[in-house]
């Protein structure tokens, strides 16, 4: 090799997230609040009683961020969800996100 540093393109994309100072992680106790009105198809904790609407609570943190961005831009094309995310900024989603992923989900027996 010449000496030269080689940066593999995930480490680098880790370390320009590191240094921006950017937190990802929301509050959730500030998404309980904000969870009100998902309640009424998702379940009060997330454990929807029907299976026409998914459960969230357990759901992995940043699944549900990049879910609930995917249908505020309209990669996900949900017309209720379209218009619950419309009015939700970037901390809102994350809040709602820690507050369902805190939650206890499906428990499965082996």
């Amino acid at each position: 090799m010449s000496g030269v540093p080689v940066f593999k393109p995930a480490a680098l994309a880790l370390g320009l997230v590191l240094a921006s100072g950017v937190s990802w992680a929301g509050d959730p106790v500030a998404g309980k609040e904000k969870a009100a009105v998902c309640g009424a198809c998702h379940g009060v904790d997330g454990n929807s009683q029907t299976p026409d609407f998914p459960r969230l609570a357990g759901q992995h943190e940043d699944y549900l961020v990049r879910a609930l961005l995917d249908y505020k831009s309209g990669q996900r094309k949900n017309p209720i969800m379209a218009g619950q995310v419309a009015n939700l900024d970037r901390k809102d989603i994350q809040d709602l996100a820690a507050w369902f992923s805190s939650q206890n989900g499906l428990v499965t027996k082996r």
